[in-house]
């Protein structure tokens, strides 16, 4: 776990702690649910360099985990890590409902699936968007809206977020795929072996100017639901859809 966990974005988990945060909690009730969506990051990435799976030799920067351990890790997440104080055990629940959702057989496995038997073969737009929507997009969308939902967000905030992170999670694969072209080394995840083994890309269907157009567009679109609410409360989780999107933009 200590090999595993260093080096990554953090970004899932801040996005949950900035939606929490905006709704009107503080940062330290919103750490263990934080925590635990980074372990399920954490979990994810191992699981998608397994030689059966992308097979990839580096992970931030480094040998990727199942490289550098000849036993393959287990990451066991138990209940009482996704707790908080002064939270009830309904919003818990619903909280957990969303983050599980998005690592099920309705998230991460079946984006997985299906990019993996996309390699090599026409892909569809629509196709290429249910991969995005579902490996990566459908857990970001999680870690926001289980911030807004332990944060006591109702209901029109918990489906306006939803939407933002929806939006947010198409921009953050729409990056990755434009960086896996024309990012420097040192920027790329997995160095460009998206290309290498002719998966399915944004680029490769619409090229990166409209990769990046498309980028553009979900952004703004994320940000029309920031509009909703206080300003100065929004400014965080606008800030990181910035963050998002400059690296695709300037590279």
């Amino acid at each position: 776990m200590r090999y595993s966990l260093p080096g990554g974005k953090r970004l899932m988990s801040t996005l949950c702690i900035a939606s929490y945060e905006m709704i009107g909690g503080s940062q330290s009730v919103a750490m263990s649910m934080a925590c635990a969506i980074e372990l399920l990051v954490t979990m994810a990435v191992i699981q998608d360099d397994l030689p059966c799976l992308d097979n990839d030799d580096l992970r931030r920067g480094k040998p990727s985990t199942t490289r550098f351990s000849a036993k393959q890790p287990q990451f066991l997440l138990h209940i009482s890590m996704i707790k908080a104080k002064k939270v009830s055990p309904d919003r818990l629940l619903r909280a957990m409902v969303e983050i599980n959702s998005a690592v099920g057989s309705e998230g991460i496995a079946a984006g997985q699936i299906m990019d993996i038997n996309s390699e090599g073969k026409e892909v569809s737009l629509s196709e290429l968007n249910f991969i995005h929507r579902h490996k990566t997009g459908k857990f970001i969308e999680a870690s926001i809206v289980s911030g807004v939902i332990i944060g006591g967000g109702n209901e029109e905030e918990t489906e306006r977020m939803r939407h933002f992170g929806k939006c947010v999670g198409m921009a953050y694969q729409l990056w990755n795929d434009i960086v896996d072209v024309i990012g420097s080394p040192e920027m790329r995840e997995k160095t460009g072996r998206d290309m290498t083994r002719d998966k399915a890309t944004y680029p490769k269907l619409v090229g990166v100017d409209g990769s990046k157009k498309h980028a553009k567009e979900l952004i703004a679109e994320a940000k029309q639901e920031l509009a909703y609410f206080d300003p100065s409360r929004a400014a965080p989780p606008d800030h990181l859809v910035n963050f998002i999107v400059s690296f695709g933009n300037n590279n």
